[in-house]
């Protein structure tokens, strides 16, 4: 062992120290840990939140979303799907109709956006018709023939919907008659419930086939948008601008980034900010390191003039209270970091803390903890602690033996 790191030690773990500074060294490492641990889990909770909100969000809406705005819709649709999925590699094109209506149901109605689609197709890209908790996946209609849908499980709950229900359907694209224009009124069966895991949709969206959304809206054989499901999502804006140039003049192509770009930015703007207040518990406990060395130094100041006496060199004395502190923060951001990840880890798999799903789109605080974030964390706050130790470790080297010794 060399004699810096031999005498720190002695130092800290001397029992003949003042009870104070024992004192003082045991809040340093605490603040320390209590910095890091906060900033490890509120860093994974945040991570939690971005990649869940994300991994939903891909799972059930589309990747890119060409449309034709102020044209009435895509007409040659299935020709312009074939063409686009071989010239961009897309996973899967899919045509869809969407629209707001009323739904009505036992004396209830309220507005939900209806997707049309091709169930077969559908099934195949979208998660939340992959996980049906009630009924099935059956767009057949009935002995009447009477058309079926899916609707979300919280639209479920909140009016007690079951499969075979029936609802009413009222589109604002009106048909006009003698008596003026009339909002077009279909009954539907519900053939199913999904859990899309994304509180939103499960609440307002509903599901119903292809020619089910044009007859409802009478636009004919006409989708309001294609959606791109890709192989890579985070390809998404350069795979755009190539799907609009091979559509054509008219077109517009949006990406999910651009869809969601508020959501994801609040949550960047969220991390930095918790980052930055969190931080200043570490650098507390950094001036904690400082006091502490500082009181060692005048508590010590006759043994460092004795050993400047006997040959010590003006760095060895310095390295004894740089060791010091690294001893303090390297023990406060290990004690922090297995604090901190091992929380993180069992609150995410247990789901330790619940939320509203109404709020937050979620019903539970996800925690993804990264092996990044704990690095820069690690170097942040051994660099705090390090820092804190250059004032008292050169008042150290400042002493003169001699003024200390002369009344030995």
């Amino acid at each position: 062992m060399r004699f810096e790191w031999f005498v720190a030690q002695r130092y800290l773990r001397s029992p003949h120290r003042p009870a104070v500074l024992r004192l003082v060294t045991l809040f340093s490492v605490i603040g320390v840990a209590a910095g890091v641990a906060t900033l490890v889990i509120a860093l994974s909770m945040n991570t939690g939140f971005r990649e869940t909100l994300q991994d939903r969000l891909l799972g059930v809406t589309a990747h890119v979303s060409l449309t034709r705005p102020g044209s009435g819709g895509i007409r040659n649709y299935e020709e312009m799907a074939t063409k686009l999925a071989a010239a961009t590699g897309a996973r899967s094109v899919t045509p869809a109709v969407y629209q707001t209506v009323l739904l009505s149901f036992a004396g209830q109605a309220r507005g939900v956006v209806t997707k049309g689609i091709d169930p077969e197709r559908e099934r195949r890209t979208d998660e939340a018709l992959q996980r049906i908790v009630a009924g099935r996946l059956d767009f057949s209609p009935d002995a009447d023939g009477i058309d079926a849908l899916l609707v979300g499980k919280q639209l479920a709950e909140e009016w007690q919907l079951s499969p075979g229900d029936y609802v009413t359907l009222t589109s604002p694209q009106g048909r006009l008659t003698p008596y003026g224009l009339m909002p077009r009124t279909r009954r539907f069966r519900v053939a199913g419930v999904f859990d899309s895991g994304f509180y939103d949709y499960d609440e307002n969206w509903c599901f119903l086939t292809l020619a089910a959304a044009q007859a409802l809206s009478g636009a004919g054989d006409v989708v309001n948008v294609l959606e791109f499901r890709l192989n890579q999502p985070e390809r998404a804006g350069e795979i755009a601008q190539e799907i609009k140039r091979s559509a054509g003049q008219g077109f517009s192509a949006a990406t999910w980034m651009e869809e969601n770009r508020a959501l994801f930015r609040a949550l960047r703007l969220e991390k930095l900010v918790t980052a930055i207040f969190i931080g200043l518990i570490t650098f507390v406990a950094g001036l904690n390191i400082l006091v502490v060395l500082s009181m060692t130094v005048t508590d010590k100041a006759r043994d460092i003039a004795v050993l400047r006496s006997v040959g010590a060199r003006r760095e060895q004395i310095r390295n004894i209270f740089l060791c010091q502190g690294i001893t303090i923060g390297a023990t406060g951001t290990l004690l922090g970091l297995l604090i901190g990840y091992a929380f993180s880890f069992v609150a995410g798999i247990y789901h330790l803390i619940p939320l509203d799903p109404q709020v937050y789109a979620v019903p539970y605080v996800p925690f993804h903890p990264s092996i990044f974030d704990g690095v820069w964390i690690t170097t942040v706050a051994m660099g705090i602690s390090i820092a804190a130790t250059v004032l008292p470790a050169r008042a150290a080297v400042r002493l003169m033996p001699v003024e200390i010794l002369r009344y030995e």
